[in-house]
């Protein structure tokens, strides 16, 4: 196997000077030796050596040397405790890559680096060690996925499956298994991953570390109930920071924007690493960005970088903050840092729209090509990257191929609210709006705070002619996040305009016409009562006379939601009335 370049630790010490020259008689550090030019020169006038000291000087001397030696060594035995041989040493990157996963927290990029070429030294000499097989083969996952290198994955299963052969997951080798359900999740094939993490659950209910797969499956496979409860488990499991994360990323994804703000601080204020403190400000970045709050957005994302300067997503999520406060070079230099340093296809996507927003169309399109390498890169390794590729050809390309990828993603059971936006975009860009309708509306329903998925609903309520249900969600999108794409927050402010405003009595649909009253049930007959004569009409001039009219009641106001009065019909008793009335 190979290992990946990495600095030598001791190219990072410090020269040690060189040994002196053997055949060199003058020790250049003797202050005493004549051809030395660092020599001390003789004192006095000539270098004639002074008299020998007496015996009562020599006696002195060695009494003042004994007390001095004592004290030196009460000195020595204060400032050194003791059995400091015994005391720890500071620990290094393979010991820090490892206490973070035993934690369950991100290594840093280096030390993750250090822990994979520890492991795959250590395998090299020791090939039936199955906890040394399956570290190695998580590690791959996690470098694979942090690098956006999908080639790693490859690695990793290759690695897993060593480990399983020294030991079968059912002879206590979960962690095997943990690391496929890991790996099956990076790949996108969250039936897989939900799969081997059940799996482990079942074998052992309290082991911690399966939670964070199934959380990440049942995500994918767009579970809520099962998402939180498994949360809720690892959260009982697993106190601490990497709890809290996850517990800020399920009420984001229900929108509950205060409780995820809150929490997530919360991880970021406890976390001590540097790897974990990154991620949580990155949280904190990404809550902000969604608020439509960007200045916040920069400042979190630049905390996190200068807390690790390595952390990429930061740097694309920055570039996005950047765009919305009208910074357009600042955004294209650190976008385009971003996709050097982590080429995320997501992130060449956003940058090539960018590019398209500006009007650089060949830029774009390198951007666009750019991006079906990596798709293509991702498909040779296992990955499955539909999503994103129909989100490109639903506004790039053809709109019915982005509606087969993602009608197979829809039989595999991922029915995230991701999934369901994007085929319903997709079936409204392939002509099939009433049908994309739906999905739209569901990916809505879940509650997330998304200012596209409110987009893309208005925009398709829009074509069906429902004008206030799409005012309402296009408001909605641009009040979530003002500047949410370069490309579609300006369409957004268009539509709104085509719309125009509402008409004073509010949209006809907000408020549906009152139902009509019942029918009267006519009584059933009974034989022994006789028929009811029809009362004789009461001529006009028999009416008696009322003393004093009554004030009449202010009629109310007229409701806006309350359809108009019909007009009564010539003849009925209303028009009668109103006749009479107008009579002198």
């Amino acid at each position: 196997m190979d290992v990946m370049p990495q600095q030598d630790p001791e190219s990072r010490r410090p020269p040690e000077p060189s040994p002196q020259d053997p055949q060199d008689p003058h020790d250049p550090h003797d202050p005493h030796d004549p051809q030395n030019p660092y020599a001390m020169p003789a004192e006095g006038a000539t270098a004639v050596p002074p008299p020998p000291p007496t015996l009562r000087t020599t006696l002195r001397r060695a009494a003042f040397g004994a007390v001095a030696a004592g004290v030196l060594l009460a000195g020595a035995l204060v400032a050194v405790p003791d059995g400091d041989r015994d005391a720890p040493k500071e620990p290094g990157p393979v010991e820090r890559a490892e206490a973070a996963a035993t934690a369950g927290s991100p290594a840093s990029l280096s030390d993750l680096t250090a822990l994979i070429g520890d492991r795959q030294k250590w395998v090299e000499s020791h090939p039936d060690d199955a906890p040394s097989w399956a570290t190695l083969g998580s590690a791959y996952v996690e470098w694979g996925r942090r690098s956006a290198d999908a080639a790693y994955y490859g690695r990793a299963e290759e690695a897993l499956k060593r480990s399983l052969d020294a030991r079968p997951g059912e002879r206590g080798n979960g962690e095997a298994w943990v690391g496929l359900a890991a790996l099956a999740n990076a790949r996108h094939d969250f039936v897989a991953a939900k799969r081997w993490g059940e799996t482990v659950r079942k074998q052992d209910p309290k082991a911690w570390s399966v939670y964070p797969v199934l959380i990440d499956a049942y995500t994918g496979l767009g579970d809520v109930k099962a998402a939180t409860a498994a949360t809720e488990k690892f959260g009982e499991l697993r106190k601490g920071v990497p709890a809290l994360a996850r517990t800020a990323d399920l009420y984001r994804g229900q929108g509950w924007r205060e409780d995820a703000l809150a929490t997530a601080r919360e991880a970021a204020d406890r976390a001590a690493e540097p790897a974990e403190k990154a991620e949580a400000l990155h949280r904190l970045g990404e809550l902000a960005w969604e608020r439509g709050e960007p200045e916040e957005a920069v400042a979190q994302f630049d905390a996190a970088l200068r807390t690790d300067s390595g952390h990429h997503a930061s740097l694309a999520g920055k570039a996005r903050a950047l765009v919305a406060l009208e910074r357009t070079d600042e955004a294209l230099a650190a976008y385009q840092s971003a996709v050097t340093g982590l080429p995320r296809p997501e992130d060449v996507l956003e940058l090539g729209e960018l590019y398209e927003s500006l009007e650089l169309d060949g830029d774009a399109r390198s951007q666009y090509e750019e991006l079906g390498g990596l798709l293509e890169q991702a498909k040779a390794a296992g990955v499955d990257e539909s999503v994103i590729r129909a989100r490109y050809e639903s506004d790039h390309g053809d709109p019915a191929v982005a509606v087969e990828l993602l009608r197979g993603q829809w039989k595999k059971q991922h029915r995230s609210a991701a999934v369901a936006d994007a085929l319903g975009w997709a079936l409204h860009r392939a002509g099939k709006s009433e049908e994309g309708l739906e999905y739209v509306q569901q990916a809505v329903d879940t509650g997330v705070r998304n200012a596209s998925y409110a987009y893309h609903l208005g925009v398709i309520e829009q074509k069906l002619a429902q004008y206030g249900p799409a005012r309402r969600h296009l408001e909605e999108a641009l009040r979530t996040n003002p500047a949410f794409s370069p490309l579609d927050a300006p369409k957004a402010r268009e539509a709104l305009e085509t719309l125009g405003e509402p008409s004073p009595g509010g949209p006809g649909d907000t408020q549906p016409p009152p139902p009509p009253p019942p029918a009267p049930v006519p009584e059933p007959k009974r034989e022994s009562e006789p028929e009811p004569k029809p009362e004789r009409k009461q001529e006009p001039e028999q009416e008696p006379k009322r003393e004093s009219p009554r004030p009449e009641a202010p009629a109310p106001a007229p409701s806006k939601t309350a359809p108009a009065p019909s007009k009564a019909a010539p003849g009925s008793p209303a028009a009668v009335e109103a006749d009479a009335s107008k009579s002198p």
